[in-house]
């Protein structure tokens, strides 16, 4: 694995929700174990503190409503070649179907790009995303996704090294130049995404899916993991721009 990509990633881990908590939890209990009680006090509250924030549905649903509330879903009028569907998740268990064995972000990701692709003649489907833990990229897995749907294969391109959303879109770049295409990615990733495709003089056209974000329902709710879930994927996001601006 690239150093660099390595680092990125641990060190984006200690800024997020889970990562926080955990840490200032060690912490706590460290100087606990010490005799420290003050100390200890003070992380162990703010490992509390963050933990019950991150998991209140109204705070979790700020944050991600602040990006997925961006773009606009797709309206399936733009009359492009290219449709970008950008990789997340999977595994290869043998024992699960392909269905199961490609993660649900990727799946509602997937399912996007071929209807917008059914409804645009002649149009070309890109998978991307490198293999993560596994043997096989999620852009191949996408890719198969696709092709037992019923997409034919010379409507499909992948590639299965971009490890990132930066070197996704320098591979599209390669293929489409300053030519628009449809960008498909979650609605929570859509902002970075575009930020980063547009940085490097493209013209991607939005078509957000996969949203977390839920409907008010008041202040009164109990603590969730879905929440606290809902409040990683932002904080991750959030992290990302930030990140990315820092790289210019």
């Amino acid at each position: 694995m690239d150093i660099g990509f390595f680092f990125k990633k641990t060190i984006a881990y200690f800024f997020e929700p889970f990562g926080m908590v955990l840490v200032l939890l060690i912490l706590g209990l460290f100087f606990l174990l010490f005799n420290k009680y003050k100390y200890s006090k003070i992380f162990l509250s703010l490992s509390f503190s963050l933990l019950c924030l991150y998991s209140y549905p109204p705070f979790a649903n700020l944050l991600i409503e602040n990006l997925e509330n961006k773009y606009s879903k797709y309206d399936y009028k733009s009359d492009v070649k290219y449709i970008h569907v950008l990789g997340s998740g999977h595994n290869v268990d043998p024992e699960q179907p392909l269905s199961s064995q490609i993660g649900g972000a990727s799946i509602k990701r997937d399912i996007e790009g071929i209807i917008i692709h059914s409804k645009i003649q002649d149009s070309i489907l890109i998978f991307t995303g490198y293999g993560g833990s596994t043997h096989i990229p999620t852009g191949v897995m996408n890719a198969e996704l696709a092709l037992a749907l019923g997409i034919k294969k010379e409507n499909i391109l992948v590639n299965g090294l971009p490890k990132d959303t930066k070197e996704e879109a320098l591979y599209t770049k390669s293929i489409v130049g300053e030519e628009s295409f449809v960008l498909v990615t979650s609605a929570s990733h859509m902002p970075r995404a575009m930020m980063l495709f547009e940085s490097l003089g493209m013209h991607p056209i939005p078509a957000p899916t996969n949203y977390a974000k839920g409907a008010f329902n008041g202040y009164f709710k109990g603590l969730s993991l879905g929440a606290f879930h809902t409040s990683q994927i932002a904080m991750h996001e959030y992290l990302g721009m930030l990140w990315a601006k820092l790289r210019g």
